[in-house]
This record gives C-alpha cells, sequence and structure tokens, in this order.
C-alpha cells in the first residue's frame, strides 16, 4: 500500500536541470479512501433453495438407512437368508458411519465443502444401485457398508455446511431446514418406500433412492454454493484433544443416552403397538409422529439462536413425558396417540438442538465434534437396536417405555448442569 510523504525525494519531486522556473507549490491532495477486500459474508437471508437441497441429502441418508426394515420379507427371500439376518443390513450401515465418520472426517478437511458433498452423495447412489441388482448377501452387506461409510462423511459436513450459509443469527434455522430431512424420512419416506416394493418390488424401492440421488447432485451442481475446507497445515484438533474443550463432552454424552434411549423404542414401535392391539395401525402412528416432529422442527428452527438450552430441556421432558404416558396408559388408544404426538414434538428438533450445541462448543474444533457426534449417534442406533431385541427377549415391550424413562434421568441432568458450557442459557 502507497504511505503519504512529508518530504520531496528527490529523483522524482526536484526540478530538472532544463527547468528555468521555480518549481511551483502544488496543493496537498487528500489521500484517496483505500478499498479493502472484505472476508466473504454470509448472505443476510437464508439461502432456501440450498438449505432445501441440504435437507434432501439428510432424507436419502436417513431413509437409506431404515428402508430395508420395511421390504425384510421380500429382500431375504431374494437373497436367500432369515430376515434375521437381512435386518443386519441395517446394522452394517451403522457400522459404516460409526468407524468412518472421524477418521475420514480429519482425511478430508482439506477439500472444498462442494466437492466433498458431491462425492458423499455419489456414494449413496453407488451403494443404492448395487444393493438394488445384487442377488448375492455378501455384496449386499458390502454395498450397505460403503452407503454407511457415505453416511458417515456427509452427516459430519452438513450441519456445518448449513451453518456457513446462514448470518449468525440465522444458522439455527438452516440446520433446522437441512435436518428436518429427518423427520419426513421417517414418517413418510419409509412408508412410501414400503409400499413401493410390495406393489413393484423391493428393487425399484432401491432404484428410486438412486434416481433421486443423481437429481440432487444436479441439485446441488447448480444452486449449493461452495466453501472452502481448512488450509493445508492449518490448525487441526486432535479427536482426543476436543473432548477436553469445555462442553464437548456432556454434548456427546447427552447425544449418545438420548439417541440409546429413542431407538430403543422407535426400532421396536411395530411390536410395540401390536402387543398393544394396535399393530395395524402402524402406518397412522408413524405419520403422527412425523407430523409433529415437524411442527417440533420448526418451533425449534425459530428459536433455537435464542433458546438453545431451553428447547434441550423441552425436548428430553417431552419425549420423558410420553414414555411416561406409554408405561401407564397404553391401554388407552387416545392416550397412545398423544404420547406418540408429544414423542415426535420433542424429537423433531433433537437432531438440530444436539449439532448446534456440538458446533457452538466446538469452537474451532467444531468439525471434530460434528464427526465425534456423528459417530456416537450411529453407535447409540445400532446398540439401541441390540438392546431393545434383548429387552423384547427377556422382559418384552412393556419394558421399553420404562427404560427409556430411565436413560432420560442422566440426559436430563447433564442439560441441567451443563450451564455455561455445552448448553448454555444464552449463544
Amino acid at each position: 500500500m502507497p504511505t503519504l510523504r512529508t518530504t520531496p525525494d528527490a529523483t522524482t519531486d526536484a526540478p530538472t536541470e532544463a527547468s528555468t522556473e521555480a518549481p511551483t507549490a502544488t496543493p496537498t491532495k487528500a489521500p484517496r479512501p483505500q478499498h479493502r477486500e472484505r472476508p466473504e459474508e454470509p448472505a443476510q437471508k437464508l439461502p432456501l433453495l440450498a438449505l432445501l437441497a441440504l435437507a434432501t441429502a439428510v432424507f436419502i441418508t436417513s431413509l437409506t438407512e431404515t428402508l430395508p426394515a420395511g421390504l425384510l420379507p421380500a429382500m431375504s427371500a431374494d437373497l436367500g437368508v432369515s430376515e434375521s439376518a437381512t435386518g443386519q443390513t441395517v446394522t452394517v450401515y451403522a457400522i459404516g458411519t460409526a468407524l468412518t465418520a472421524i477418521p475420514l472426517t480429519a482425511a478430508t478437511a482439506g477439500w472444498r465443502r462442494k466437492r466433498l458433498l458431491l462425492a458423499a452423495m455419489a456414494g449413496f447412489a453407488a451403494a443404492n444401485t448395487v444393493t438394488a441388482v445384487s442377488e448375492n448377501y455378501t455384496l449386499t452387506m458390502t454395498a450397505r457398508f460403503v452407503a454407511g461409510v457415505a453416511a458417515g462423511l456427509a452427516w459430519a459436513l452438513l450441519a456445518g455446511y448449513a451453518r456457513r450459509m446462514a448470518p449468525a443469527h440465522l444458522q439455527g434455522k438452516a440446520i433446522a431446514i437441512a435436518m428436518a430431512g429427518i423427520p419426513v424420512a421417517l414418517s413418510l419416506g419409509v412408508p412410501a418406500g414400503t409400499f413401493l416394493g410390495k406393489v413393484m418390488g423391493w428393487q425399484v424401492a432401491f432404484l428410486a433412492m438412486t434416481g433421486l440421488t443423481v437429481g440432487l447432485l444436479a441439485w446441488i451442481a447448480a444452486l449449493v454454493p461452495d466453501h472452502p475446507g481448512q488450509e493445508p497445515g492449518g490448525a487441526k484438533t486432535p479427536m482426543l484433544r476436543t473432548l477436553r474443550v469445555p462442553g464437548v463432552t456432556p454434548v456427546l454424552f447427552v447425544t449418545l443416552v438420548f439417541v440409546l434411549a429413542h431407538t430403543v423404542l422407535y426400532t421396536y414401535i411395530a411390536a410395540f403397538l401390536d402387543e398393544l392391539g394396535m399393530g395395524g395401525s402402524t402406518d397412522l402412528v408413524l405419520l403422527v409422529f412425523g407430523a409433529a416432529s415437524l411442527a417440533g422442527i420448526w418451533v425449534v428452527g425459530a428459536l433455537i439462536h435464542r433458546r438453545l438450552r431451553a428447547l434441550t430441556l423441552a425436548s428430553v421432558l417431552l419425549v420423558g413425558v410420553a414414555a411416561a404416558l406409554l408405561a401407564v396408559f397404553s391401554d388407552t388408544p387416545a392416550l397412545v396417540y398423544a404420547a406418540v404426538t408429544l414423542w415426535g414434538l420433542g424429537w423433531g428438533g433433537a437432531p438440530t438442538l444436539l449439532q448446534t450445541a456440538a458446533g457452538d462448543a466446538g469452537g474451532d474444533a467444531a468439525d471434530a465434534a460434528q464427526a465425534m457426534l456423528v459417530t456416537l449417534w450411529n453407535v447409540a442406533m445400532a446398540g439401541g437396536g441390540v438392546f431393545g431385541g434383548i429387552l423384547l427377549g427377556l422382559v418384552g415391550t412393556a419394558s421399553f417405555p420404562w427404560t427409556i424413562l430411565l436413560l432420560l434421568v442422566p440426559v436430563l441432568l447433564v442439560v441441567t448442569v451443563s450451564r455455561r458450557h455445552g448448553f448454555p442459557a444464552r449463544a
């Protein structure tokens, strides 16, 4: 940048030898304002189409994980294995995510964010295509593992991506929009995929997922803004050091136990309802749960930038009240629907709340914290399926609501005591 001089320079300001006139004084000019390049700032409005693309990515990851649950009989018949063995296609997906989310997030930290998202979604397209055409159980399980790997990469990326698209006061709402893909997948995607599988074959359901993913790739390429990854040699926080960042450990603990409590019942909701004589209403119950979840996401998106702590406490308490109703009044169908509504309201915004809390607590180590959250989330999902299966075999479905209540006690306690870090009263 040029500097303003107070004395003339001998070589430029002195008169030349050929000059016959004394140099005339020139008026001093005010320095021109210097235009410095401002750092890139997010737009003051939410890029809705780009965020909806992320929501569709979340929808695809969630539906890909749970779709086999509604297609087990047909899949097991074509693959020549038992339904129990076919059910492990869900487990191996969660294992793929849990094992690879942290190392892949670290390995791709320097990648451009858009390039990384496109690579992850291309992995889904390939995995679902192989699943659809495979007639071999081992190949199917391999494809499901690859889908889980792609999910780990995408999930560790999506929340941070949504945050970077929005100004600070709208970041919570941006994450809420992106995370809306979860309840839509669970309440609408799974029943729709199950129906499509019954009418046209389970392979068509997976091929439909491939077609949706290909369309999403074009959507991302056209409308989702790009962001840089970490600078080469930039500061990278090791995972173990991330655990020592104030607030990160409480958020991860709440994630692990809260998701475990939810999954114990959700995985076996059909068996639970069947025991109550409501087995024929499973689709309707899931629809009610999904609609309530969407309402919960809307509330969280509107208030999360000011009320993260209060919303998290309300989320835990709503799920707890729902579990209490199911434990005591499950013989009354109207109260079962009321409990499911409260459950959906409490759970719908939980992914947004927990990912926002992890990003806020992590600070400079936010990417590492998100990767650890994704890992523990999938560990809890896999653990919920196993733990719920053990409970189902030993004591029956009546134990599920009481188990949820027991698990939510330490969750509520940790959120309550994490007032300064993790779940602060104010952002």
